[in-house]
């Protein structure tokens, strides 16, 4: 077999196939997957950086297939060929979101749910009245700050904050610690030069938060991991945390704009909501079919040469979790465009032994923040056309750079009233 070049050098220049940044970062992503499919079918080649391609699945029976069988697609990723053979660089920018990790996530089988219970203990244990007042305060805290000024941006001022906020006071963090944590984990998704910095700053945080709370127990998710019989070692109960917090912040980030985007420049929909007949769950809803929190999700490795959408996929081949693209699929897209009031069919959460664990408080926390900025200021309006919303750069997320509105000024609540 013939060696792989060594990283850097000019055989790792582009693969000459679409980038899958291009399919996040573009104005409307569902084009390109729909040229792609038009190209290639349901399992199209893309490139994840320059010189390192994965399949994308974009089908919807697919995916199912794909997420479904832990004998032939396994999520450890000691399994991808790329990585093992030095065309993934060890400085790649995409380790920190690809890379095995002794978790649930890079787990199968007994192991993956050894390591999932805690997680499901752990939700099941969430006192959601309490959590939603917890997040409504939150919410009001920081939308009592731009308020009376009339304007805001509902990403960077809002949107971004509160989901950092809520998970960290469930796992007793502070909301400096908050602050910190969401600054590593931005650089962390953004799978850039700067996402390998961000996730040893990201770890280090939560090691310090483990390490306080086994010296000095509390009520929180922290001490619960710490205490479940479940996860062997500091390692574990370490990357346990930081599955639920990295997983949660940036996806509900990704809920909340989208919703907001979404009541804020389709006046179809819009119409629809404010006449009465669409609730908030509706637009939350809508908003996992049009722009699911996570567009692409790393990742699954072929176990075995096998056949998938009709191409031969390699012993050791990436496939990325199209999540996007599948809920645009054709067999299932719904051909007015809007989706059927209460249709959760979607594959938002993914599916199969690792679907998200934590749709419950997510959805709390997404749709308190959503349902509290609405009652909070209304005469909301978007202060750019929508065609000039910007994207964070990420192959995996598709979160706006900038929500700019506007709205009547409200008076600053007194202290008393706060």
């Amino acid at each position: 077999m013939t060696a792989a070049p060594p990283p850097g050098c000019p055989a790792h220049a582009s693969t000459g196939l679409v980038p899958l940044t291009a399919a996040t970062g573009a104005p409307d992503h569902r084009e390109v997957y729909r040229r792609l499919r038009a190209e290639w079918g349901d399992v199209a080649r893309v490139e994840l950086e320059p010189g390192v391609p994965a399949w994308l699945v974009m089908g919807y029976r697919e995916m199912l297939t794909l997420t479904r069988n832990e004998q032939l697609f396994s999520r450890d990723a000691r399994n991808w060929r790329d990585l093992r053979e030095g065309v993934v660089s060890p400085d790649s920018g995409l380790l920190p979101m690809m890379g095995w990790r002794a978790n649930v996530i890079g787990a199968d089988g007994p192991e993956h749910r050894r390591l999932r219970a805690p997680l499901d203990d752990g939700v099941a244990r969430i006192d959601q009245r309490r959590a939603r007042r917890q997040v409504e305060a939150l919410c009001e805290e920081l939308i009592a700050e731009f308020a009376a000024r009339g304007s805001a941006d509902l990403v960077g001022e809002y949107a971004t904050i509160v989901p950092m906020l809520a998970l960290a006071s469930l796992f007793g963090l502070d909301s400096a610690g908050g602050h910190e944590l969401l600054r590593a984990l931005i650089a962390l998704f953004g799978s850039a030069d700067d996402s390998q910095a961000g996730n040893r700053q990201f770890e280090e945080i939560l090691l310090d938060t483990l390490r306080e709370r086994r010296a000095r127990p509390a009520d929180d998710l922290t001490t619960a991991f710490l205490d479940h019989p479940d996860l062997h070692n500091e390692a574990e109960h370490l990357q346990s945390v930081v599955v639920m917090i990295s997983a949660g912040n940036e996806t509900v980030t990704a809920w909340i704009a989208h919703t907001l985007r979404l009541l804020l420049c389709d006046p179809r929909f819009a119409s629809r909501l404010h006449g009465g007949r669409l609730g908030i769950d509706d637009a939350l809803d809508e908003a996992l079919w049009r722009d699911p929190p996570m567009n692409n999700m790393p990742a699954r490795y072929a176990l075995r040469d096998t056949e998938l959408g009709g191409h031969r996929i390699r012993q050791g081949d990436c496939l990325i979790l199209g999540i996007a693209a599948a809920n645009d699929d054709p067999l299932i897209r719904p051909e007015d465009e809007l989706t059927e009031p209460g249709n959760r069919a979607h594959l938002a959460f993914s599916a199969g032994p690792h679907v998200c664990p934590a749709q419950v408080p997510a959805r709390l926390i997404t749709r308190t923040a959503v349902k509290t900025v609405l009652h909070r200021l209304p005469g909301l309006r978007l202060t750019v056309p929508a065609e000039e919303i910007g994207w964070r750069p990420s192959p995996w997320t598709r979160v706006p750079t900038a929500l700019p509105v506007a709205f009547p000024p409200a008076p600053r609540p007194s202290k008393e009233n706060r």
